[in-house]
């Protein structure tokens, strides 16, 4: 059964909302894993994993635990990298498909934006989801979750 994991440290709102109501829709199980308690509704299909304090040890559980056809909702670039290689397809909440071909480039922009701050250089930082985004999430997350949900079917 394929299911869809949460980078939920930094998962907006709105994006926890739609996949909340995606997992309930089509009953395909979500799971929210942070390092603090995550709120979900009572839900077969909704579960949320709380793990120790520490870097990158949300990161390292959904790695361990997603299998090749899961679906990884993250910001984090270098998880996108890892889940990929590992078959799992991932999404961030600005609705932006990581994929082999494109995540190369997105981590030496992090790894360059990152060496810009460690500089000293004021970068600014991502701007606050906006409709927009929340929008494009929703339109990118569609065909994927059909895709998992017909994949479930099957089995």
């Amino acid at each position: 059964m394929n299911k869809i994991w949460v980078d939920a440290d930094a998962c907006p709102r709105t994006v926890k909302d739609i996949l909340l109501r995606a997992a309930k829709r089509l009953e395909l199980h979500v799971t929210f894993v942070a390092n603090q308690p995550v709120p979900v509704p009572k839900n077969r299909f909704v579960n949320a994993i709380q793990v120790s304090q520490g870097f990158d040890v949300a990161d390292n559980y959904i790695v361990q635990h997603s299998n090749a056809g899961d679906l990884v909702i993250t910001g984090d670039i270098p998880l996108a990298a890892e889940v990929l290689e590992t078959g799992c397809s991932a999404i961030n909440p600005r609705g932006e498909l990581y994929t082999a071909d494109n995540i190369r480039e997105r981590l030496n922009m992090r790894d360059f934006m990152d060496t810009l701050r460690g500089s000293g250089i004021d970068t600014g930082g991502q701007a606050a989801l906006n409709q927009t985004d929340t929008r494009n999430f929703a339109n990118s997350l569609d065909p994927l979750i059909i895709k998992m949900a017909n994949a479930n079917k099957l089995l």
